[in-house]
Parts: structure tokens; C-alpha cells; sequence
């Protein structure tokens, strides 16, 4: 059995599916089970190839009361305390990055400069397991009673430092309603208040606010029939990636270069200005403060565009 651990969310998922694909297509005969949070068990049904999934919300001491697995995975971080929670489960192997403190002395060296999806191909590659960074696609869901064709915004995040100004999006939002878009407001429900105050303040009905009424999957097929995603750097903008939704991600604190979609893909625009200046504590980082109206309504422009010529 290969155990492999990314107890994590929605965009650690997506970023983790090609080295996810390599195991499974590396390992064809043996069982592959997945360390992860209970919630993404849609998404996780979506990446394919996962014979089963062992709840864990983020890390800790992991409840394992099955064999010792022939190999176990970490595409969680670089340790300690991942490495330990795989280590308790007495792996035959494990793969993972280098660390001393945990004990682990075989494997390459962490890098903070790498994209999220090429450190996990890297790692196995240092193993001998090719994988392919491309590989991002999720299994399309049918729509269901959900609206297809429409474009999202999607003003939640995480992080306060991660959220652009609603009033900013409703702008967004309002204009893109005046050049024929059918627009919707996507969130969860904790991020209802906030999905509200935008369509509001762009005109939009009430049932344009889908925030808190999509489960993960259902979310998903949203994205995966939508014609454009307007979002932060959150979730929802690796989803568009994974189904080929043309998208608008602006980022902040973390550069896309981390963590941004494919500078190969044409279809999706990341927008940001730059890190944060020393000294700064604003709520809000700079480099989404700086970001006007005018340049992401340029950017989903420049997307049309370039989807056209596809």
C-alpha cells in the first residue's frame, strides 16, 4: 500500500495531483490511500486514482490501525512534524524532503523559490518517479441544476491580507453585467456576508449569491461550466485551472510565481504588483491595494482574447 499525506485544502489538492498521478501510474497494483481532510472527499473523487481516503485535518497523531504501507509519501511540507506523523505508521520507505530534526537524512532539499506543483514532481523525480507538471486536469462533474456559462466572483479568501476590496469586485462584477456576462457571487457560507454586500452593491438579484449554497463539488461543476472566474489567491482559482475556466486570480501576499496558475496557459491572467514593503502593516496586502478596476477588467480582456485563439 503507498500512503501518501496532503492533509491540506482545496488549492494544496489541485497543486498535488500531478505527483498524486505519478504514484498512481508508478504503483498501477497496489493500493494508493490519501491523508487529507473529510471535506475534500469530492474533489478527492475528482483527481481519480485515490483508492481511498484516511481523514486527517491537518497534522498530528494519525489513527492508523492498518498494515505497515510499502511506502509512504509526504507531499504535506518538509517536516518535522509531517514526516513524523508518516513515520508512526512504520512505512517499509518513505519519501520526502531532506530534514535532519525529523530524522530524515534521504531526499532532496526544500526550496522556498519553487512552485507548489513542480516540489512535488521534483521530489519524486529525486526518487526515480516521473511526473508530469502538466497534469492538472480534474474529472469534469456534470452541472446538475447549477447554471452554466455564467462568470463568478469569488470575493472570499482565506487571509483578510488576501481579500480585495468588495467594493472593488462589485465594480468589477457591475461592468462585466454591462458587457452581456451573467454574473454570479460564489463563497462559502461564512463568506455569505461578504457575497452579498457585492451583489448588492453591483445590482445584482439575490440569487446571483451562491456563497454558502455549493458543497465542494458541487463548486467545482460551477467552475468547470462557467465562462470566467474572477477570484484571490484561494481555491476556487485552482479549480479554474484544473477545467481549463478561463480566469482572473489577484494575488497577494504570495506571488503567482508560487503558487499561480501555469505561465504556459493563456487562458488565465494572475495579477500582482509586488511583495510588501518593509514596515507594512496594513489589512489588506499592497499589492492587492494597488490593484484598480481598470487593470482587471484589462486582464479579463486579455483572456477573451487569448481563448479566442486557442
Amino acid at each position: 500500500m503507498i500512503l501518501a499525506l496532503r492533509a491540506l485544502g482545496v488549492g494544496d489538492l489541485a497543486t498535488g495531483v500531478p505527483a498524486l498521478r505519478a504514484l498512481r501510474a508508478a504503483y498501477p497494483n497496489e493500493e494508493l490511500a490519501l491523508v487529507a481532510p473529510r471535506w475534500l472527499t469530492p474533489l478527492v473523487e475528482l483527481v481519480g486514482g485515490v483508492d481511498r481516503l484516511v481523514e486527517a485535518d491537518g497534522l498530528g497523531h494519525l489513527p492508523w490501525s492498518g498494515p505497515k504501507p510499502a511506502l509512504a509519501v509526504d507531499l504535506h511540507g518538509r517536516g518535522p512534524q509531517s514526516h513524523r506523523m508518516l513515520a508512526e505508521t512504520q512505512p517499509q520507505r518513505m519519501l520526502a524532503f531532506t530534514n535532519v530534526e525529523a530524522g530524515h537524512h534521504h531526499g532532496p532539499l526544500w526550496r522556498d523559490d519553487e512552485h507548489e506543483v513542480d516540489r512535488w514532481c521534483r521530489l519524486l523525480a529525486w526518487y526515480g518517479i516521473p511526473a508530469d507538471r502538466t497534469d492538472l486536469a480534474l474529472r469534469r462533474p456534470g452541472p446538475g441544476a447549477l447554471p452554466t456559462g455564467v462568470s463568478i466572483i469569488h470575493p472570499g479568501a482565506k487571509g483578510a491580507e488576501r481579500r480585495w476590496p468588495p467594493a472593488r469586485f462589485a465594480a468589477v462584477a457591475r461592468e462585466l453585467t454591462a458587457r452581456g456576462h451573467r454574473m454570479v457571487v460564489s463563497g462559502s457560507a461564512a463568506e455569505r456576508g461578504i457575497a452579498e454586500e457585492v451583489a448588492h452593491a453591483a445590482g445584482l438579484p439575490p440569487e446571483a449569491v451562491l456563497a454558502g449554497r455549493t458543497g465542494l463539488g458541487e463548486l467545482a461543476a460551477l467552475v468547470a461550466h462557467a465562462r470566467l472566474v474572477v477570484a484571490g489567491d484561494t481555491g476556487i482559482g485552482h479549480l479554474a485551472t484544473a477545467y481549463g475556466t478561463p480566469s482572473v486570480l489577484l494575488f497577494g501576499p504570495v506571488s503567482p510565481a508560487l503558487w499561480g496558475p501555469p505561465p504556459d496557459r493563456p487562458g488565465h491572467q494572475a495579477l500582482w504588483v509586488g511583495p510588501r514593503p518593509p514596515g507594512d502593516s496594513s489589512a489588506v496586502h499592497p499589492a492587492l491595494a494597488e490593484l484598480a478596476v481598470p487593470a482587471v477588467l484589462a486582464a479579463v480582456e486579455r483572456v477573451g482574447r487569448a481563448v479566442q485563439l486557442l
